[in-house]
């Protein structure tokens, strides 16, 4: 054997041997870390003095029927049905809370108001009825760092709000993540960014569950902004809980700022978040939709759909926040890109049907399915907060 033969089988030992080494070293992170508040989360009312909550629930009669809520403990709330104190019928929590009269409450004179106490698992969504919201991307510093994101985006979420105790399908093949955000509903229709300013503003917890396989292959990472991938991956009849209450503040940016949202999975802490910590608040991130109301550019189902179709914000839809560090997904690890690399060469590499890009990605999934890393039936999702009030969800196939 020749010297030059020596060399060069002597370097492909080298190189394979680098790639086996790198291989078995590579990370192998089963989701994001995150950082927590020493003090454990206490779940209670918010002040009175500096919001009102309100719950609703369907009657015997059929009625949806809103009520001030006076008391919370674990599975129960207790409150005053608004119709006792001279609201109207209405399914529209504003239009109830507007026709009535609280001030007895208010003063801790209302010993001859009948209260009412209800199952949590009985209350309704505290989200709108509509089936189109605004979804918000990396608005939380940390957050935008898992996903290397340079800004915040927006994009067109589809599905109804469900309760705060309800269920989302883990479908058999798909990368099923979460996400606890701070969401916010408005009294009436904004047809100009200054209406955000006169409009009552009830905000509420909600989930956000994420069909990862969606994104990984939809997404644009160099454009996040383009939306891409984002409807078709958050959007769903399942994806969108909400929490019990419906929380309308006196202070909205201080009152925002002050909420606490923290995610459990089985019990074990994967978010933990402040209102205070997010890029744009509330009122920029109108300010921000009304500049990108005008073009149907954000892809779903195979069409292109414009964030809001009327461009206006209705009372049906609602505004999310976005959401913190401590998600499940993480991008493909060093052992994932030589599985693929190596997959990619086995089909023929440059020859192949499929680019490296496509393999890779394609064994990436495959990979994180077979690590079970993701949500799966059995599991227990638990979003809570300080004053909106909690979410359980319980993962089923």
């Amino acid at each position: 054997m020749s010297a030059v033969v020596k060399w060069f089988t002597a370097g492909i030992v080298v190189v394979a041997m680098v790639v086996v080494v790198a291989w078995f070293t590579s990370p192998d992170l089963q989701f994001n870390p995150a950082s927590f508040e020493k003090d454990p989360l206490v779940q209670r009312l918010a002040p009175p003095e500096e919001a009102t909550t309100l719950a609703q629930f369907r009657n015997a009669e059929g009625e949806i029927r809103t009520v001030l809520v006076t008391g919370y403990n674990k599975e129960t709330v207790v409150g005053i049905d608004l119709k006792e104190l001279g609201a109207p019928q209405t399914d529209d929590p504003f239009e109830a809370l507007s026709g009535a009269d609280i001030t007895p409450v208010l003063s801790d004179n209302a010993d001859n108001v009948p209260t009412i106490s209800l199952p949590i698992a009985n209350l309704l969504a505290a989200g709108p009825t509509g089936t189109q919201h605004i979804g918000t991307g990396t608005n939380f510093p940390e957050h935008a760092d898992e996903a290397n994101s340079s800004s915040v985006f927006q994009f067109p979420k589809f599905g109804p709000a469900t309760a705060a105790r309800t269920q989302v399908i883990a479908v058999a093949g798909v990368l099923l993540d979460y996400e606890v955000e701070i969401c916010v509903r408005f009294d009436r229709t904004l047809r100009a960014p200054n209406d955000f300013d006169v409009a009552v503003k009830g905000l509420f917890l909600c989930g956000d569950f994420t069909n990862r396989n969606a994104l990984i292959n939809l997404a644009d990472p160099d454009n996040l902004n383009s939306g891409r991938g984002f409807s078709d991956a958050k959007s769903g009849p399942d994806f969108f809980p909400t929490g019990p209450f419906l929380v309308i503040p006196k202070d909205w940016k201080a009152f925002v700022a002050s909420i606490r949202m923290t995610t459990n999975v089985n019990g074990s802490p994967r978010q933990d978040a402040r209102g205070n910590e997010m890029t744009l608040d509330f009122k920029q991130l109108v300010d921000k939709a009304f500049r990108d109301m005008a073009r149907p550019r954000f892809l779903y189902r195979e069409n292109y759909w414009k964030l809001a179709p009327e461009g206006s914000i209705p009372p049906t839809m609602t505004l999310m926040s976005g959401t913190a560090e401590g998600t499940i997904f993480t991008p493909p690890s060093r052992g994932d890109t030589i599985d693929g690399a190596v997959a990619y060469a086995l089909q023929g590499g440059p020859f192949g049907k499929q680019t490296f890009f496509d393999v890779v990605r394609q064994t990436f999934i495959a990979n994180e399915l077979a690590d079970g890393h993701y949500l799966q039936p059995g599991d227990a999702v638990h979003h809570g907060s300080n004053y909106l009030g909690d979410i359980v969800v319980k993962i089923s196939k």
